[in-house]
């Protein structure tokens, strides 16, 4: 008999189901409880030591920014370091992808050994060279090893990020995996850190620096022998404070000799009216010595003319002339004796003398400025001359100087590069860098799930499974069970029952 759709009493309440009632399927379908419930249990047996007990994960934690910072490539002297960052979303992403990087994950394949080169059935179609056909097999490894390895971030704003991989087998297996993995992490976002080849480069650009540097002091030595001087901007300076003073000496000496000129014709025109002498003292004296002067005279006269007489006669030239002398002393007697004279003493007069010493004082003077100025003239024209070379040397020197400085100026700023870079590769091999594996990954000891509970979690399954199928089997189960399904369904009454027996 089937059942129809009016096994449902309309209208009257349900009959209160008992305890034998809810487990009447159970032992109903008592196959396909028990049927159940080995087979789940069976598979969660073999799920738990097959899979479970050699299912071994290995973590490790790498966190962003930690503390490496290093100093910016710049033509600055001082290279800026900007520490403390916040650490962006697109940083930790960033780090993400390279943590999943193709050519990473072939060398951890290659490292740890997941693939092998031995020939298999599948590779029917696979290239004949062994090595060609290890690389395919690398390379579907490395695909399949990415969507193995789980990372992420540990929330929204963290800086620190979760690797994990799991593999059933060794559990060395995981921990190579993770540790290859790390170390060629850590060598690739070094060598994206900083340019390839900064140190060789700050090395060589201090070398030619330094050279050059060398070379700009040699030339600059040289000058300062071939030129005989040392410092030509300061004598330069020197020099020509010395010709605006000779200068201005220059126009003293003509000043001084205009007032010299001057004064000379001053001196002359005066000395055109002052006497040269003038007369100091005058007094009335008669001719008292000359009248006895003329009378001793007149007595030698006629002594001589009485011894003449005693000779000669009165005609004789000799007595006229001593006549003629005695006559003319007696005149001179006779003028002098109503004659007086007039004594006046002169000396030089004191203001001509005065104008003499200065106008002889004035042209000595006009002498000596006029040496001076020529003198002036002729230093000034060689001190300017002297300016004038000193001033070429200086032009010289000074691009000698600058060149130096400049030399100077790079040669320390790439030494101070190089240091920096020196710096880095100190830390590049002590793998310090702005991320860090914070949990380094370790061989794990216990499998990642437990086999006891995973058993325990499959007999709890088997055993709900079993209880489901039983309910399902009687949903599905078309015939009627008890009396009363039969009176409710049928509408007539039960006339007899016979309980079912086994065959």
């Amino acid at each position: 008999m089937n059942k129809s759709n009016g096994r449902e009493r309309s209208g009257q309440e349900m009959p209160e189901l008992s305890l034998r009632d809810i487990l009447a399927p159970l032992f109903r379908h008592r196959r396909i409880v028990i049927g159940t419930f080995c087979g789940i249990f069976l598979l969660s047996i073999l799920v738990a030591w097959v899979w479970a007990a050699r299912y071994y994960v290995s973590n490790m934690q790498v966190v962003v920014e930690q503390d490496r910072s290093d100093p910016a490539i710049t033509s600055a002297q001082v290279a800026n370091v900007n520490n403390n960052r916040a650490v962006t979303t697109d940083q930790v992403t960033s780090e993400v992808a390279l943590l999943l990087g193709d050519d990473m994950l072939r060398k951890v394949v290659s490292t740890c050994g997941l693939v092998d080169d031995k020939r298999s059935m599948f590779d029917i179609f696979a290239p004949s060279d062994p090595q060609r056909r290890l690389a395919m097999r690398e390379e579907g490894a490395a695909k399949g090893l990415a969507k193995q390895i789980k990372v992420e971030t540990a929330g929204t704003a963290s800086d620190v990020i979760d690797v994990k991989y799991g593999r059933v087998g060794e559990p060395e297996v995981p921990a190579c995996v993770l540790q290859t993995l790390s170390k060629l992490y850590l060598e690739k976002h070094l060598l994206l850190q900083r340019p390839a080849g900064a140190s060789d480069f700050f090395a060589q650009e201090t070398e030619k620096y330094h050279q050059s540097l060398m070379d700009a002091e040699t030339r600059l030595a040289e000058f300062s022998k071939t030129a005989g001087v040392a410092a030509p901007e300061i004598l330069r300076g020197d020099m020509a404070q010395q010709v605006a003073t000779s200068e201005a000496a220059l126009y003293t000496a003509k000043q001084a000799m205009a007032a010299d000129q001057k004064r000379i014709e001053n001196i002359d025109s005066q000395m055109t009216t002052t006497p040269a002498r003038s007369a100091t003292a005058e007094a009335s004296l008669p001719a008292t010595d000359l009248m006895a002067q003329l009378q001793a005279t007149l007595l030698t006269g006629e002594l001589k003319r009485s011894q003449l007489r005693l000779k000669y006669a009165d005609d004789y030239p000799l007595v006229k002339e001593v006549d003629e002398e005695i006559a003319e002393t007696k005149e001179a007697i006779a003028n002098a004796e109503s004659a007086k004279y007039m004594n006046k003493v002169t000396d030089r007069d004191p203001t001509y003398e005065f104008l003499r010493e200065d106008r002889a004082k004035t042209e000595a003077d006009l002498a000596s400025q006029r040496a001076t100025a020529t003198a002036l003239v002729s230093s000034i024209q060689g001190m300017k001359a002297q300016t004038v070379g000193f001033d070429s040397d200086a032009v010289k020197q000074g691009a000698l100087l600058r060149e130096a400085k400049a030399d100077e100026a790079n040669y320390l700023l790439y030494l101070s590069k190089r240091e920096q870079e020196r710096t880095s590769d100190a830390l590049d091999l002590k793998r310090i860098a702005n991320v860090a594996i914070a949990v380094p990954p370790m061989t794990p000891i216990l499998p990642a799930h437990s086999p006891w509970l995973v058993m325990f979690l499959g007999l709890f399954g088997a055993v709900l499974a079993s209880i489901v199928a039983a309910y399902l089997a009687e949903y599905l189960d078309p015939s009627f069970r008890t009396p009363e399904e039969v009176t409710d369904t049928l509408k007539m009454p039960v006339l007899a029952t016979m309980p079912k027996r086994a065959a």
